[in-house]
């Protein structure tokens, strides 16, 4: 068996990753310090957002981040909000780009 980061782990390095791209981010819901599923809303600040949620394929065994929720930001933080009623250990990260970097497609992340 692999061995597994842990959430808080995960979440420590992303940050770090954001911060070195100047890239604004923030911790909005604590999960679980050591298995909780996480969350990203990409925020450009312009009205609109994104939320990821990593996904696994069982079929390769890989892991990559899916889109859960886009549009208004209003309406993908309802689907966030949904999200965190349905699993309490849930982290949700809010990035605020307005290029709309959130970097999840670089190597490492997913």
């Amino acid at each position: 068996m692999t061995p597994r980061l842990t959430a808080e782990f995960w979440v420590q390095a992303y940050l770090a990753r954001l911060r070195l791209a100047d890239i604004p981010a923030f911790v909005t819901t604590k999960g679980d310090l050591t298995a909780g599923a996480v969350l990203v809303k990409l925020n450009p600040l312009n009205g609109q957002a994104w939320a990821f949620q990593r996904s696994f394929d069982l079929m390769t065994g890989e892991r990559a981040w899916v889109t859960l929720a886009e549009g208004v930001e209003a309406d993908v933080d309802a689907a966030i909000e949904r999200q965190k009623s349905f699993d309490p250990d849930l982290w949700v990260i809010e990035v605020e780009d307005r290029a709309g970097r959130h970097l999840l497609e670089e190597e490492g992340l997913a």
